[in-house]
């Protein structure tokens, strides 16, 4: 059952900033076979897919350093962290892709259900180089006004400087700004921006997704629209497979 703690105003949200990897597409085998291969090449045994994916969200060099078992050996992350970043950049397509429901739920997004028209953006924490490589060829790059990288910025998420780009790149204010993200990472960037944020239960992190309160929570990437919907007539509101 639909149960709409927050209701998200959604005739108001002018700005949407999507996280990328667990939000709008599904990297974790490219990502596991980049550091896999970091790892061999560092003589260390491989490690399993789903510890990998635990270790995603925070940059490209926390998840070095987590898989290498936060060493303090700093000239050997950053080694390790070149070799990782040379490794993805040639293998970052190879299984990569975006979800289910993404690119309808994008369509729906693009204006508020009065018309007026949406701007809609990436906010990731993957360099900015492979992000923006991957958002042109999955077809992603034409929805959105923006794509900033985890080296965009002086910080990285959760501090809110790049939500607080966006915001005033797109001229709205937090109030009119939505996050979504499969993370914690994502709404305590949210939270410190003061912008209303949607949690993804389907991502790579989503295990940490209900750490923190949100507004809403969804199991699918379809569901996006559908909460900005039910939002804006709560009474309409009937069972599904969401929890907001």
């Amino acid at each position: 059952m639909l149960h709409l703690l927050n209701p998200i105003p959604a005739d108001k949200i002018l700005l949407i900033v999507f996280d990328l990897d667990g939000t709008l597409i599904d990297s974790r085998k490219d990502l596991t076979n980049s550091i896999n291969a970091m790892l061999t090449e560092f003589g260390r045994d491989p490690l399993p897919e789903e510890i990998i994916a635990t270790y995603i969200g925070d940059g490209a060099g926390m998840l070095v350093r987590r898989a290498l078992g936060d060493p303090e050996d700093e000239p050997l992350v950053e080694n390790a962290l070149q070799h990782f970043l040379a490794h993805y950049r040639e293998h970052k397509l190879d299984y990569t892709y975006v979800y289910a429901g993404v690119f309808e739920s994008l369509e729906a997004l693009r204006t508020t259900p009065n018309g007026a028209p949406r701007k809609l953006a990436v906010l990731t924490n993957k360099p900015v180089g492979p992000s923006v490589a991957i958002c042109d060829a999955l077809g992603l790059s034409p929805y959105m006004f923006r794509i900033y990288g985890g080296n965009s910025f002086v910080t990285k998420k959760p501090e809110p400087e790049g939500l607080n780009t966006l915001i005033r790149d797109a001229g709205v204010s937090p109030g009119e700004t939505l996050m979504i993200g499969d993370s914690s990472v994502d709404i305590l960037t949210a939270r410190r921006a003061g912008a209303w944020v949607i949690g993804c239960r389907f991502g790579l992190s989503s295990h940490t997704v209900e750490d923190i309160p949100c507004d809403c929570l969804v199991d699918s990437a379809a569901e996006w629209a559908q909460v900005l919907s039910f939002a804006s007539k709560p009474s309409s509101v009937t069972a599904n497979s969401s929890s907001c």
